[in-house]
């Protein structure tokens, strides 16, 4: 029997979510007006009464203090007639597509059965009751209710009367006949089986398998498309590139990894050798610290995409060296602007309203349901990431030291924990190395995954106590790929033999092949010695984990897949990670002409502040960051929202991750694609310094900060756009041994463009540098709220001429100018004081100088302080060409710092400070009685060129984002 348990607002109570889609439906431009009831529930499959279900909907499906409910048998016909014309308009449900992780429903499931109910199985479904202009029902569907690529959407009555469990697996060996086929062929059959791969990798599987007188396997085939995708292999960054008249034969490897390696660091544990680079802390424990990519699923399903890449990125510190414990997240989010009218959506593309409200959401879930506190992240907007909007993720863990390396030994178990394996995710890996399309979300809906925090919690727990107990000999995640990579990559120098029946399934009816390349969530795979396996079955036991031996690894050089008995792929490891032909490609670089950019004159400034407060990319982050908790473990010392009501935007995050102990971790992050249309070299050096600098505002030792490099290009298959991220990455070289920061570890997201009608939309060249530092006593930390009228106003480093890109010219639409350029000796130098400064406790207010420039940071310090200030630009340091008004407040150039001192303290912070930049800009003041404070900026003439009520500047700070 199949019920349907419809859960709505109880009566009386607002029917909040109906009014939510309502007034989202008149944002995006769904002609209305729109009356929505919205209620959630469940379908509950098996020999139960209605009785029982009533008795469980009570006992714990329903809040009976909010909710109220029905009960409907299913294939009753309720919800209006077939076509959805029932009383009060169309009747529309939304579940799950069949397969898709469902986790709300795996909980209800588990929970029916511990009360002793007989359930077979449960699904949860939406209901909307729709009053509105027929005409437009399927765009409010397809653009707001629903995501058809994992979501299925009935008008009408429900046209079932059982959820079914799918059928058996038929199993039929598949070959693939490449020996056979021609150029045209082999391309034809990468681009059918989804699985990015080049006509020369073809052609390379082609000839090994030709050698060995028989065709591939379906499953062989696709482990190599796996481990050889762009995703998975970095193959264009560390491939061979001709450019400027010399041939770079590893990008990665003669930038990135070359700095780091030169700068050898005696503080470096492990880098670019695993799922996270891992750093020295103190005596007893190291850290590790990884960000991940998460973009073309989140493209698909907002919500599910940023889910899983945060779950992704957590295994992936739960994963490093013999495990670690996760202790904080990052994210950052690139989308387009919410407010796009939607007749300039493309086919196949989400609006950016509904993306940005999708990624927070998953990250939020997923994050604080684990109890991993979300401290750091950024915003970016831009018209460019309209088809592509950019997902990072990242996750911070605490190692105990000595536990930072594994190895697999042979006659190891391969064993599988946690979630089930079912078709979510497949093709995900090669999926990611795709340009999408219109045809993207209908064609690779399975590569979306989804994902179930709780069941991660509790893997966490396992892994963490097998690792204390001395269980296993190393582990790593089912992330892209699943098994195929996670198996593979552990038995690379010994060989695996694996039995894929074993693994436990989701539902029936996946074939071998979808089992090996399934990229279902929540997994890991531990290489245990035989003689622990008892224990760790226990062990998993205990924790309600599932645990599964796969098969064994085997000193034969070999990946042997096996079903029921049968060999269904049998590869040589060689040729598996190091048979794929080297891309070669050639690069070009054009610098945009030199367009001088002249600054307007104005009297009057204010309405200019007033604006770039506003900007996308400056206003307040309240509405995301309240979504998360950022203070749950107790280990936040500096919060992402800082200040007298804590709504200021702070530089870093400072964690500690050693309880009892005053040494912390500080967490920030560096970002700025417009500066990446203009010069990538510029671009990189820019927000490495940013990142750096934001680390040091809140008082982390600038010779103990480590970076993480995370590049998003368009199709570098186009030698302009190719040699843009060569650029890029030189940057990185260059500004790594300058400021002596090392790369530990990095990821890259390539052939991010959207192809539709012939035109493709790329995004603009994007790199995220992640900063860790380490914070020799929190108790010096400071944030940026400006804290006590009278103090006085410094501002530390040089203002140049160098609009080009900057957020001013931006807003007022004025292109070209140089992009602000890093002097690392300088910026060096400055931060090195900054930190002696505030070790020395002269500082009790820094805020770095970023989008905005100086008239933005003097502006969210008092916003942040509720206090004002009075300043003049006349003591700005700055060269000749600098010196207007528009230019010293809104110049972003980089390594300048803005600081609040105590007027005893001025002399020593000027002592100590000896021959770098700095001027003396003003006070801090309070209010008058019965007053607002004001910020008050005197121009060069001394006639003020900003004034303004605080409250004003916070209300067009806050306006934005208050969703």
């Amino acid at each position: 029997m199949l019920w349907h348990l419809e859960i709505r607002p109880a009566p009386g109570r607002p029917d909040l979510a109906g009014l939510r889609l309502a007034h989202e439906a008149a944002d995006i431009g769904i002609a209305g007006p729109w009356h929505l009831a919205v209620s959630r529930g469940f379908l509950i499959e098996g020999p139960l009464g209605r009785d029982a279900v009533d008795r469980a909907a009570r006992q714990v499906l329903v809040d009976p203090v909010v909710e109220a409910y029905a009960i409907h048998p299913g294939g009753d016909g309720q919800g209006g007639d077939r076509h959805g014309n029932g009383s009060g308009g169309a009747v529309v449900h939304v579940l799950p597509k069949a397969g898709v992780t469902d986790p709300e429903a795996e909980s209800a499931l588990g929970l029916l059965r511990d009360l002793g109910y007989e359930v077979v199985e449960v699904r949860t479904i939406r209901t909307y009751h729709i009053d509105g202009p027929a005409e437009e029902r399927r765009r409010l569907i397809d653009r707001l209710l629903a995501n058809e690529a994992v979501e299925q959407v009935i008008v009408g009555p429900l046209p079932f009367d059982h959820l079914g469990q799918g059928h058996d697996y038929d199993f039929r060996l598949v070959t693939i006949p490449i020996r056979s086929m021609d150029d045209r062929g082999l391309v034809e059959a990468s681009r059918a089986g989804q699985l990015s791969l080049s006509l020369a990798e073809m052609k390379a599987i082609q000839a090994h398998f030709t050698a060995l007188g028989r065709d591939p396997t379906d499953c062989e085939l696709e482990t190599l498309a796996q481990t050889w995708s762009e995703h998975c292999s970095h193959k264009t960054l560390k491939g061979r590139i001709e450019f400027e008249g010399r041939t770079i034969d590893n990008l990665l490897k003669q930038t990135i990894f070359e700095a780091t390696r030169s700068l050898d660091l005696d503080w470096l544990v492990s880098v670019f050798s695993d799922n996270a680079g891992v750093v020295r802390f103190d005596d007893e424990f190291d850290v590790c610290f990884k960000v991940e990519t998460h973009n073309h699923p989140s493209a698909i399903d907002p919500y599910g995409g940023s889910n899983t890449g945060i779950g992704g990125v957590i295994r992936d510190a739960l994963g490093t060296g013999l495990g670690s414990r996760p202790i904080c997240n990052t994210d950052v989010f690139c989308v387009a602007p919410t407010d796009m009218p939607p007749e300039q959506i493309p086919a196949g593309v989400l609006h950016p309203r509904r993306v940005l409200k999708g990624v927070v959401a998953g990250v939020r879930d997923y994050g604080n349901r684990m109890g991993i506190p979300t401290v750091n992240g950024a915003l970016a907007v831009d018209p460019g990431y309209l088809a592509n909007p950019l997902v990072f993720c990242g996750t911070v863990g605490v190692i105990p030291r000595g536990m930072a390396f594994k190895k697999v030994e042979p006659g190891d178990r391969i064993i599988a924990i946690g979630g089930r394996t079912g078709r979510d995710g497949i093709h995900g890996a090669t999926f990611s190395s795709l340009e999408l399309t219109s045809e993207s979300e209908s064609i690779s809906g399975g590569a979306v995954q989804i994902g179930n925090a709780i069941t991660e919690k509790m893997v966490q727990d396992v892994v963490i106590q097998a690792r204390d107990r001395g269980l296993f000999h190393a582990i790593t995640d089912c992330g892209a790929g699943g098994f195929s990579s996670a198996v593979g990559e552990m038995g690379e120098k010994l060989g695996a033999a694996v039995d894929l029946e074993r693994a436990p399934l989701k539902y029936r009816g996946l074939s071998y092949t979808e089992i090996w390349i399934s990229e279902a969530q929540e997994r890991m795979v531990l290489a245990v010695p035989p003689e622990s396996w008892p224990e760790l079955r226990r062990l998993c036991e205990a924790e309600h984990v599932e645990a599964t031996d796969l098969g064994e690894f085997v000193p034969t050089g070999r990946l042997t897949l096996r079903y029921h008995g049968e060999v269904v792929a049998d590869l040589s490891m060689e040729f598996l990670h190091d048979g794929r032909p080297a891309v070669v490609r050639s690069a070009t670089f054009t610098p945009m002409p030199a367009v001088p950019l002249e600054a307007p004159i104005k009297a009057d400034y204010t309405g200019d502040l007033m604006a770039l407060l506003g900007h996308w990319d400056v206003c307040s982050k309240e509405w995301i960051v309240r979504q998360y908790d950022h203070e749950v473990q107790g280990r936040t010392v500096v919060k992402p929202l800082v200040g007298i009501h804590d709504d200021g935007p702070g530089d870093a995050s400072v964690i500690l991750p050693v309880r009892g102990s005053n040494r912390g971790l500080a967490v920030s992050c560096g970002i700025n694609p417009r500066y990446g249309r203009l010069d990538p070299y510029a671009m990189a050096a820019c927000v490495i310094d940013e990142a750096i600098r934001n680390c040091v505002a809140v008082g982390a030792d600038p010779g103990r900060i480590a970076l993480l490099d995370n590049f998003c290009w368009g199709s570098t298959d186009r030698p302009e756009t190719l040699g843009s991220l060569v650029l890029a990455a030189r940057a990185c070289h260059d500004l790594s041994l300058a400021y002596r920061a090392p790369f530990i570890s990095g990821k890259d997201s390539l052939n991010n463009e959207y192809s539709h009608d012939g035109k493709s939309l790329a995004i603009p060249p994007t790199l995220l540098i992640s900063a860790i530092g380490q914070v020799p006593d929190v108790r010096r930390c400071v944030t940026m709220d400006l804290k006590e009228p009278g103090n006085v106003l410094v501002i530390v480093g040089t203002t140049l001429d160098e609009l080009g890109g900057s957020l001013w010219a931006h807003t007022l639409g004025m292109e070209g100018g140089a992009v602000p350029g890093v002097d690392p000796e300088a910026g060096a130098a400055i931060f090195r004081a900054i930190h002696e400064a505030i070790c020395r406790g002269l500082i009790r207010s820094c805020h770095d100088l970023s989008e905005g420039g100086l008239a933005v940071a003097l502006a969210e310090m008092a916003i942040a302080g509720g206090l004002g200030a009075s300043a003049s630009l006349r003591d700005v340091p700055c060269d000749d060409s600098a010196a207007k008004d528009g230019v010293l407040l809104f110049s972003e150039s980089p390594s300048r710092f803005l600081l609040e001192v105590r007027p005893a303290d001025y002399d020593a912070l000027a002592a100590l400070l000896g021959v770098i930049p700095m001027g003396r800009l003003g006070e801090v003041r309070g209010a008058a009685p019965g007053e607002s404070p004001r910020l008050s900026i005197a121009g060069l003439d001394r006639i003020p060129v900003v004034d303004a009520p605080v409250p004003d500047l916070k209300d067009a700070w806050q306006r934005t984002l208050k969703w």
